[in-house]
């Protein structure tokens, strides 16, 4: 005989046709709608997961992996720092680097904007801008030559392009014969680039590190280092470690404290949309209740026979929480596969539908993310998958509690 007995007539009754088809109608629901929510989980956290993903690039495409600050926002000895921390581990890129703030005006357009110093032959090793570059490149920031690179949406709102000349002007002033009057200086615009993030793009720019110094009086001096690591998790590890191993007065920060409560936001989305979605799956989990309840009713006279044959209340449940299981398993391996394809190509599907209706999701001219990222993890998928099923097995334990108490006379008295 088949062993066990429990699986052997769970699998029968799974399998077996029905007198009462609604039974079987119900459970197909229940499968598709597990599958269904599964599917819509696997595929909306991934396109989450790929939105984080995206913005944490292109703000770090910015700002720093660690930061090493002076005291007041001056360090002087910079190039031992940036020796000593080239040498750590983890570490992979540094430079030095001013921070400001100024306004820009051509003509009768003024825009305030974060005027950043660098040395451009050392920032591409702890940032993208290089690569982000539109026009011009940050090469063309030479010493003496006040050149500035800007982002393309401060050119848009200033009205400049290569070339153009803008005046700077710093919240510093100078004694003259006729008075106090701010410092101004004119630049030459040498590159425009484009990140993708607003905040940047209309209100960032950079200009060569000695131009920076004499405009802002620093003499040799910066405000501080930038680094960059090979793994960018380990920025508030590797800040504690520096704050504690570099000899002097400094400040170390990292970019988890900088962005840390957008970060938390997008986390929370992510939380919340897991619960949300979530739901879906458990509405379609407790349908297997009715399911199991009108299966139970309607093999009354079966549950009776196999008791009086001996069969434990205990065994009469096991039949039918594996029929609930099979159910949950049928439609949690379908929608794990559904969602698994889907995430996978969710960046070559999108265009697609976009293309066949005429539309387009994210247009340009309002998002400055185009295109739907996704970034599968598998541990969502197991964790997914893994709620779904248990939530399965907990909706087949009040049916088939019922069914392990049916008592045998009363079930075939009329029979």
């Amino acid at each position: 005989m088949f062993r066990p007995p429990e699986l052997f007539i769970g699998l029968r009754y799974t399998r077996a046709k029905r007198r009462n088809h609604f039974i079987s109608f119900i459970s197909l629901i229940s499968m598709l709608g597990i599958a269904l929510g599964v599917m819509a989980l696997i595929t909306v956290l991934s396109v989450m997961n790929g939105f984080e993903k995206e913005l944490r690039e292109r703000i770090l495409g910015v700002v720093a992996h660690v930061t090493i600050l002076g005291e007041a926002n001056v360090l002087s000895d910079w190039r031992a720092v940036v020796s000593a921390v080239t040498a750590k581990e983890h570490v992979q890129g540094a430079a030095p680097y001013i921070h400001a703030e100024g306004m820009l005006t051509e003509g009768s357009q003024v825009s305030g904007a974060v005027i950043r110093g660098i040395l451009p032959a050392e920032e591409g090793k702890v940032s993208l801008l290089a690569t982000k570059m539109k026009q011009g490149s940050l090469d063309n920031l030479r010493a003496g030559e006040y050149g500035i690179v800007i982002g393309n949406e401060l050119a848009f709102a200033l009205g400049v392009g290569m070339g153009d000349k803008v005046t700077l002007t710093v919240p510093q002033a100078s004694v003259t014969p006729v008075g106090i009057l701010p410092r101004m200086k004119r630049f030459t615009v040498a590159g425009i680039f484009e990140i993708g993030m607003y905040e940047y793009d209309s209100a960032f720019a950079l200009i060569h590190l000695e131009d920076a110094q004499r405009l802002f009086r620093m003499q040799d001096n910066v405000t501080g280092v930038r680094l960059k690591l090979d793994d960018l998790f380990l920025a508030p590890q590797i800040a504690r470690q520096l704050q504690e191993e570099l000899p002097g007065l400094y400040e170390t920060s990292d970019w988890t404290r900088q962005h840390a409560n957008f970060f938390r936001a997008v986390q929370m989305e992510k939380t919340v949309m897991f619960v949300i979605l979530l739901l879906i799956v458990a509405v379609a989990a407790f349908n297997i209740v009715s399911t199991l309840v009108m299966m139970v009713t309607d093999k009354h006279s079966d549950i009776a026979i196999l008791r009086t044959l001996g069969m434990s209340p205990g065994s009469v449940m096991a039949i039918f929480m594996v029929q609930g299981a099979v159910i949950g398993v049928a439609g949690t391996l379908l929608g794990t596969i559904g969602g698994i394809t889907l995430a996978l190509n969710v960046e070559t599907l999108v265009p697609a539908i976009e293309q066949f209706l005429g539309v387009k999701f994210l247009a340009a001219d309002i998002y400055y993310i185009t295109e739907l990222p996704s970034d599968m993890r598998w541990s969502d998928v197991f964790r997914i998958s893994g709620i779904s099923f248990l939530l399965t097995l907990i909706a087949t334990l009040y049916p088939a509690w019922r069914g392990a108490r049916t008592q045998p006379a009363e079930a075939l008295r009329y029979e």
